[in-house]
Formats: structure tokens, C-alpha cells, sequence
């Protein structure tokens, strides 16, 4: 498994375990805010446990550009160097 499918496998884990998960199962190429139907405070409190997790910092112009769940992978592996 590579480094980019074992975040995606964390972030999925901590979008079911959001205290209203979302009705429908999420996968890498679901969209953030229009699949999962999270506000944007629920989406700031999902990246900033997922900085916490992943020892990084996100940049709100990356955070921007994030629209999946492949995406913010991307974007945190990035983020580690890797």
C-alpha cells in the first residue's frame, strides 16, 4: 500500500467517525464538500485533526485547491516530503 492510499484509508476512517457521517460510504474520488454535504466547520475541524495526524501544516491556498479525498491525500503526502 502506498503512502498516498494509506492516508486515504485515515482520512475515510475519520470522515465515518465524524459525529454525523455523512449517508453515503466515501472513496477516494468523493468530493468533499458537495458528497459528503460537510459544512465548512466541519471540514476545518476534519483537516485540522488530520494536520495533528499527519504532522503537518495546511496551507489555506493548498486547501483551496483540495476538492476530493485523493486530493487532500495528495496534498498531505505532499506535505510530508513524500
Amino acid at each position: 500500500m502506498s503512502q498516498k492510499d494509506e492516508i486515504v484509508a485515515v482520512i475515510i476512517e475519520m470522515i465515518g467517525a465524524l459525529p454525523q457521517p455523512p449517508a453515503q460510504r466515501a472513496t477516494p474520488e468523493t468530493n468533499i464538500a458537495r458528497d459528503l454535504g460537510l459544512d465548512s466547520l466541519a471540514v476545518m475541524n476534519l483537516v485540522m485533526q488530520l494536520e495533528d495526524r499527519f504532522d503537518v501544516s495546511m496551507p489555506m491556498d493548498r486547501l483551496a485547491e483540495v476538492q476530493t479525498i485523493d486530493d487532500l491525500a495528495v496534498t498531505i503526502a505532499d506535505l510530508q516530503g513524500g
